[in-house]
C-alpha cells in the first residue's frame, strides 16, 4: 500500500526520525545512512509514488520542497560552500522507497557524474 511506506510513517510520527524541519506540506529528516555529513530528506506530507505521479496541481508543493532545500541548506551552513539536491525516479533512477522525496546533501565536495 503506497500510503504506508516508513517514509509516510515517519510524516505520522509512528517510526522515530530525527526531523528538522515540518510544515502543513512537507518533512524533513536526516537521512539513516547518510552519504555526506549533510543528507536531509524532504518527503510531501502526503505520499506522491514517484516523480512521474506529479501533476500541474502539485507545482506549489514541488517548489515548496526546493525552496525548503534551499533553506535547509542556509541553516545547516552548506549554502556557500555547495550543495546537490536529487530527487530518484524508479528503479534504475536508484528510487527505493516510493514516496517521493527530496535529498539535499552536502557538506563535502561531489563528484559528476554522479553513481
Amino acid at each position: 500500500m503506497a500510503e504506508d511506506t516508513i517514509f509516510a510513517r515517519i510524516v505520522r510520527g509512528e517510526v522515530p526520525a530525527t526531523i528538522v524541519y515540518r510544515d502543513d506540506m512537507v518533512t524533513a529528516f536526516r537521512d539513516i545512512a547518510p552519504v555526506a555529513p549533510t543528507h536531509i530528506l524532504i518527503v510531501p506530507n502526503r505520499t506522491i509514488p514517484t516523480l512521474n505521479d506529479l501533476t500541474a496541481d502539485d507545482a506549489a508543493l514541488i517548489a515548496h520542497m526546493v525552496l525548503t532545500a534551499q533553506r535547509l541548506a542556509q541553516q545547516e551552513g552548506i549554502a556557500e560552500s555547495g550543495y546537490r539536491v536529487v530527487i530518484n525516479c524508479n528503479p534504475q533512477g536508484g528510487q527505493s522507497v516510493y514516496h517521493l522525496h527530496l535529498h539535499l546533501i552536502g557538506g563535502r565536495k561531489m563528484s559528476w557524474p554522479p553513481g
